[in-house]
Formats: structure tokens, C-alpha cells, sequence
């Protein structure tokens, strides 16, 4: 390894080369961006994130197919008036429903005759209190999110005509007639608008954080665009990449994916450019040739970028198991955006630094001594010179090998009591939930919840296949204790043994609550379908609806889980075994990755739940939080760690912890606070899946930069002695022996 990256380190880090890799860089990236459209505008509308055999999505298919009207998708229209409706309201949503009938608006289907219904009639099917009212207006089915949106412009403007436009803006609270979008197309198109609207606040709130980090961290404004410049290279290659792949259909990209990939990206991106940029400032101060101290920094860094990137990479690509579309989404877009920064890092940063120099660090220039008394005696006055580095590190280093039982009980008793929280968190698989509650169709929602029996919301379908038995599912159903009413059946349009219930439940379709009635009520209709002489009636049986929807995401979520943190966390134990050569090594350090997720997880809802008051953490989380921090906490782990074994092969094994906590401190310690920035960002997002994801993963890299890679890792190393090297060539070695390695330079 070291061979092939002093090599490497030949090739990228002199005079001859540096313009060329650049040029490459620039050339990929206008041909590619020529050639193949960007990602953004390849990203789906498709909402679909269950798999097709689930019960949910089956019954789905099975509803449209046998008892669709063919009406359309359905946009909900919500009137509400808090004082209650008046009679001119009504009469003006007829004139509204008239003029959609004579001049429809693009992509409308079908409208209920409301033209032509009585205002008495209207009263009747408002809110039992007389203040809300809900009128549907269908679409086609294959109408895209643009299509769909241009089409609500066109209802806004003619309901701004009729209605006067404060209808559509003024506040939900206030005094007067307000209308709402909201259902299946209102919640697609806000969804939609949510990301694209987001995207470029995004983009900028996390180019300026890094930046204002990177100028407090190191004060030197070329120093702070140089990452910049390297991670904005590579998202140019990135871009187009994933743009080539979804156009081709081999990946399917959605707007939550692009968001956090560019947070990522810039956040992992930046680090990896730190660890090389940090090593070449130490290099600059006791070698006078910049493309010597290049290579020398490309020498003692590449390998743990190497190995940082190819653990991500294929850790994020565990996402691919995934059944729940969202998290499969995320594989390619995430690995591959990696992996591109990972090139860029051992590539195109070594040629931006071996153009600049030591200039790419003004005014704090890194020199040799006795650079510096030549500078004295040209100018005739005291140079300032710089600081000690890595004292700091030192300390804590010789601290940590002094008293490592000490570090490592204070250590677990607080990663252990932010983790005992875990069990407290409550969860949420509802997207609406998670959209501000100023969003247009999540206050026409709120509506319908405030003013009509809850089950009304999102009634659950349950769906039979008789086999030609007498069926009737009506009254066991109702004897569920959540359930309010139940319809009569309705037959299958093309089988006629298939048939219908439409059960509305009296608690809230989408709490926690009603999702555990959905095994209930599936127990009950098999149960019936059984006793009537139905074989496999469990075959027979399906519940549609958006609580049975949440309820499958539930269980698809679960098992996922369940499948990718254990592949993940082999995926992550053999790179390690085949970098360090140590089984022991491995293990603690998995078992620092678990607790520190552990800890995150516990800090997220202690700050999200008791500081703002969050009642439900969204149900993706969990997964999403351990990919991240386990993928990127282990970086940390590999920049130290690969240190501490360079060392151990110079030094004792308490001098060589002490050294390597000390050299990769304040390296690291910048790039936990830089990456803990990017996804912070994620918190000024309208979407709370977002913030609550945002907020976790910040927590967990801050506990794995100032408590897991400085103080329990080095405790532990410390704690083990020679066997933490086991079964490696160092484990052989007494605790205060060592051999010197040999340079071939």
C-alpha cells in the first residue's frame, strides 16, 4: 500500500501533471453535463414506495380494478368557515363547479354535478357543526407532478376570480371563507414543491456553513474554498452521472435523496479534503519542496481516504437491500457521489495544492526554520512562528493512556445514559405529519380532522375473494372496539366474488393505535372467511387504505432494518479486519459505532421531544441515522487508528496512542464539526423527516468526534495493550517494545 501510494503520490503531486489533472476534471465535466442531463431534472413524482405484493398495495390494484369509477386521482377542495358556511358560499362553489363544468381546467377528468345539487343538499353532506365542506375534482391518472401543478394554478385562478384570492392566503384561523388542496394530488404537488423549493436554500445554506467553518477553523479564506472548489468539481461529474443512470431507468431519484446527497457530499467531501490538506501543512513545516511534501502527505493519508471512501461506499450501497423504496433510492445516488469525491480527493486536490502551495494557506504560511530566519534577515525584523501543533491532542492523548479505566467508565456511563432514552421514542410512518403545518394540504387535512369524525379522514377497504360463499363481514367488523361504522358490501365489477367493506374507524386513522388494529381486522374477516368453508382464506384477504398503507411500512421498515444494520455492520467488520489485520480491533471498534448510535438516537429525542416539544420522531430514522453515522463515524475511527498503527510499528504503545490522538485531533475534530454543520443545514428544511434526520445525525458524529474517536477508542487501545493488534504481526510485541520501520525513500 504504502509502495503504490508513493507511486501515486509521484504521479499527481508535481509541476508537470497538476494543469493536466485539472484540465480533465474541467473537460468530464462539460462533456458529461453536454452529453446527459443533470439529476435534478430526472427526478420521479412516483410516490410508490411499497413493494408491489404487499397487502396494502394489492388491494390497491385490486379496488381500482373492481371498483374504480374511472373517475381519476382526486383533488380535495376543503371549504371552511369557522362562524359556518352561508348560503352565498355555497352558491358561489356552484358557479365555481358550473364554470369547471363548461371550461375545464387541464388534465380534469371528472367533477361531481354540484352545479346542479341544491344548496340544501350541500348543507346536508357538510360538517355535522356546519363549518366545512369537501368537494373533490379528479384528474387523469397519468398526468405528471407538472402537469398536475399547472392545473391547480388554473383552479387557483379561477377560484381568485370568483372568491377573491384571500380565500387561497389568508390565514386558516382567520375570520372568513378559506379553501384548501388537499388529498392524493394537493399532497403529490406540495410534496414535489417541498424539495424543488428546497433544494437551492440547501445548496446554499451548506456551501456558506462550510465556509464559515473552514474561515474559523483555519483563517485563510483560500484555504476554506479549496474543499469547496473540489466537492463542487465533483458534484459537476456526480450530477450528470446519476442524471445518465436515471434517464437510462436503472435508478429512480427523488428529490429527498438529491437533498441529503449534497449535504453529504459536501460533508464527507470536505473531510476527506482536511485530512490530506492538514497533513500537507505538517509536511510544509520541515519540508522545504512542496511536491515532495505533497507526496509525502499523499503518502500518509491516502490510504485511510482510500479505505474511509470504500467503507462508505459499500456501506451506503447496503441500502440497496432495502424493499422500502425510499431507502433503496438513496443506495446509488449516495455511493456513487462518494466514491466520485473519493477520486477527487487523491486526484484533482492534489493538483489544485500542488499549484498553490504554500500560498493556499495565507497569511498563515507553513515554513521551515530556516525559511524563516531568511525571511528575518531580509526584512530585518522577528517573524512570527507558529504554535506548537497538535498540542491539545497531546494532552488529551497522555491523558487518555494514564487513566483509560477512568476515560472508559466516564465514557460508556454517558454514551449508557443518552442511550437508555432509546426505548422512550415514539414513532411516525405518516408523510402528511411531516409536512409544516402551514402547507396547503396539510391545513385542508387538519380541517377535515377538526370538523368530521376521525375515521372519515382515511377509511380502511377491506377486500375479500368469497370463492362463492356467503360472506358477511359487516358485523364482526363492527365489534372491533375502533371501529365506528361499517358499509354494506359492494361486488366486483368484472368478479363477482370479490367484495367490498369500507370501515370507518372512531380513533385517529393514522395514529399508532389505529395501525395495530389492521392485523386485527385482517384476523377478523380471515377468521369469517374461514368459517363459511373458504381454504387459505388468509390468501383471500386483503386491507387497503392508508392506515393498512402506514401499517405495511411499518413491517417493510422493520424487516429492513433488520436485514441491513447486520450486513452493514459485516460489510464495515471485514474492511477493517483486511486494513488493520486485527480481529480484536474490529470488534471495539463495532461496538463504539453501536453505542455511539445508540447515544445519538437517545440525544436526538431528548433534544427533539423534551427541548421542542416533537411528540413522534418520523419511522425512517433509525435506519437512516446508523447508515450515516456508522459509515462516517468509522472515517474518524480509520484516520486514527491507521495513525496509531504507523506508530506502533516507531514507538511504544502508549507513546504511539498518545502521538496519533495528538496528530489526527484537531483534524478530525474539524471535520466532526464541519460534517455535524452540513447536516445540521438540514434543519432549516420544511419537512420534518428531514430535521429529525438532521438533527440525529449532527448529535451522533458530535458524541463520535469528542467523546468516541479521542477518549474511548485511544481507552480502549490502551486497555487491551498488545492484543488489540491480535491477530497482526504489532500484537506480538510487548506493550514497551518497538522496532523501527525502515524507509525506502
Amino acid at each position: 500500500m504504502i509502495e503504490v501510494l508513493k507511486k501515486w503520490g509521484a504521479i499527481v503531486a508535481n509541476s508537470k501533471t497538476r494543469w493536466a489533472t485539472i484540465f480533465i476534471w474541467i473537460a468530464l465535466i462539460g462533456i458529461f453535463s453536454f452529453i446527459w442531463p443533470q439529476v435534478n431534472d430526472r427526478e420521479t413524482s412516483d410516490t410508490q414506495l411499497l413493494p408491489d405484493d404487499t397487502m396494502s398495495v394489492v388491494a390497491s390494484k385490486i379496488s381500482n380494478e373492481e371498483f374504480s369509477d374511472d373517475a381519476g386521482i382526486p383533488l380535495l377542495l376543503v371549504w371552511h368557515r369557522d362562524e359556518g358556511l352561508s348560503e352565498s358560499d355555497y352558491d358561489l362553489i356552484q358557479t365555481l363547479y358550473g364554470d369547471l363544468n363548461s371550461s375545464p381546467v387541464d388534465k380534469q377528468t371528472f367533477i361531481p354535478p354540484f352545479q346542479d345539487i341544491p344548496a340544501a343538499a350541500m348543507v346536508e353532506s357538510a360538517s355535522e357543526d356546519g363549518a366545512a365542506f369537501i368537494t373533490p375534482v379528479f384528474f387523469d391518472d397519468g398526468a405528471s407532478t407538472d402537469e398536475l401543478q399547472a392545473a391547480l394554478d388554473q383552479l387557483e385562478m379561477k377560484i381568485s376570480e370568483q372568491f377573491g384570492s384571500e380565500v387561497l392566503e389568508n390565514e386558516i384561523d382567520a375570520a372568513g371563507l378559506h379553501v384548501r388542496f388537499t388529498g392524493p394530488v394537493g399532497i403529490q404537488t406540495d410534496a414535489v414543491s417541498l424539495f424543488s423549493n428546497a433544494d437551492i436554500t440547501l445548496l446554499i445554506a451548506t456551501v456558506l456553513i462550510v465556509f464559515t467553518l473552514l474561515i474559523l477553523l483555519y483563517r485563510s479564506p483560500i484555504l476554506a474554498l479549496i474543499p469547496l472548489l473540489a466537492v463542487g468539481m465533483a458534484y459537476g461529474i456526480i450530477s450528470p452521472l446519476l442524471g445518465f443512470l436515471a434517464d437510462k431507468g436503472w435508478i429512480v431519484v427523488d428529490g429527498q435523496a438529491i437533498s441529503i446527497m449534497t449535504v453529504l457530499l459536501f460533508g464527507a467531501g470536505t473531510d476527506y479534503c482536511l485530512f490530506l490538506i492538514s497533513r500537507y501543512r505538517d509536511e510544509l513545516r520541515i519540508e522545504k519542496d512542496k511536491y515532495v511534501a505533497l507526496n509525502r502527505a499523499i503518502r500518509g493519508t491516502g490510504g485511510a481516504i482510500m479505505m474511509s471512501s470504500i467503507t462508505t461506499v459499500l456501506g451506503l450501497l447496503s441500502l440497496g437491500l432495502a424493499y422500502y423504496e425510499s431507502y433503496d433510492r438513496f443506495a446509488v445516488p449516495f455511493s456513487l457521489s462518494i466514491f466520485i469525491m473519493g477520486i477527487a480527493a487523491l486526484t484533482l486536490l492534489p493538483a489544485i495544492l500542488a499549484l498553490l502551495g504554500r500560498v493556499a494557506f495565507i497569511p498563515f504560511i507553513p515554513r521551515l526554520e530556516e525559511m524563516i530566519q531568511e525571511m528575518e534577515k531580509k526584512k530585518g525584523k522577528k517573524m512570527r512562528r507558529p504554535k506548537p501543533s497538535h498540542r491539545m491532542g497531546k494532552k488529551i492523548g497522555t491523558f487518555v493512556t494514564e487513566k483509560p479505566w477512568t476515560i472508559l467508565i466516564v465514557s460508556m456511563i454517558i454514551l449508557g445514559s443518552l442511550a437508555a432514552f432509546v426505548p422512550k421514542m415514539q414513532f411516525t410512518y405518516a408523510l402528511l405529519g411531516s409536512f409544516p403545518e402551514d402547507m396547503p394540504s396539510r391545513e385542508g387535512f387538519t380541517v377535515i380532522a377538526d370538523h368530521y369524525p376521525p375515521g372519515e379522514i382515511a377509511p380502511v377497504s377491506v377486500i375479500v375473494d368469497t370463492k362463492g360463499e356467503d360472506v358477511s363481514l359487516k358485523e364482526e367488523l363492527e365489534e372491533h372496539p375502533y371501529v365506528e361504522i361499517v358499509s354494506d358490501s359492494v361486488e366486483g365489477a368484472v368478479t363477482k366474488d370479490v367484495q367490498e367493506w369500507q370501515v370507518t374507524l372512531s380513533i385517529d386513522p393514522y395514529s399508532t393505535e389505529a395501525m395495530e388494529s389492521i392485523p386485527e381486522l385482517q384476523a377478523i374477516s380471515t377468521n369469517a372467511l374461514s368459517d363459511t368453508g373458504v381454504a387459505n382464506a388468509e390468501e383471500s384477504v386483503w386491507l387497503g387504505g392508508e392506515t393498512a398503507s402506514l401499517y405495511d411500512t411499518e413491517q417493510v421498515t422493520n424487516r429492513d432494518q433488520a436485514v441491513i444494520i447486520p450486513v452493514l455492520l459485516v460489510i464495515i467488520g471485514l474492511l477493517l479486519v483486511a486494513f488493520l489485520r486485527s480481529i480484536v480491533a474490529m470488534i471495539y471498534l463495532l461496538a463504539t459505532v453501536i453505542i455511539s448510535y445508540l447515544a445519538a438516537l437517545g440525544l436526538g429525542w431528548i433534544v427533539l421531544h423534551h427541548v421542542f416539544g416533537v411528540t413522534e420522531i418520523q419511522g425512517l430514522i433509525p435506519l437512516y441515522s446508523f447508515v450515516f453515522l456508522a459509515v462516517l463515524g468509522i472515517d474518524y475511527n480509520i484516520f486514527l487508528v491507521s495513525s496509531l498503527w504507523s506508530k506502533r510499528k516507531e514507538m511504544p504503545l502508549k507513546q504511539a496512542i498518545s502521538e496519533s490522538v495528538g496528530e489526527t485531533g484537531s483534524v478530525i475534530s474539524s471535520a466532526g464539526l464541519i460534517l455535524a454543520g452540513t447536516f445540521s443545514v438540514l434543519t432549516v428544511l420544511p419537512l420534518e423527516l428531514l430535521v429529525h434526520f438532521g438533527t440525529i445525525t449532527a448529535l451522533g458524529i458530535l458524541i463520535d468526534t469528542f467523546i468516541v474517536r479521542p477518549l474511548l477508542v485511544p481507552a480502549l487501545t490502551a486497555l487491551l495493550g498488545r492484543y488489540a493488534f491480535w491477530p497482526g504481526k504489532l500484537w506480538k510485541l510487548r506493550d514497551d517494545e518497538t522496532y523501527k520501520v525502515v524507509s525506502k525513500e
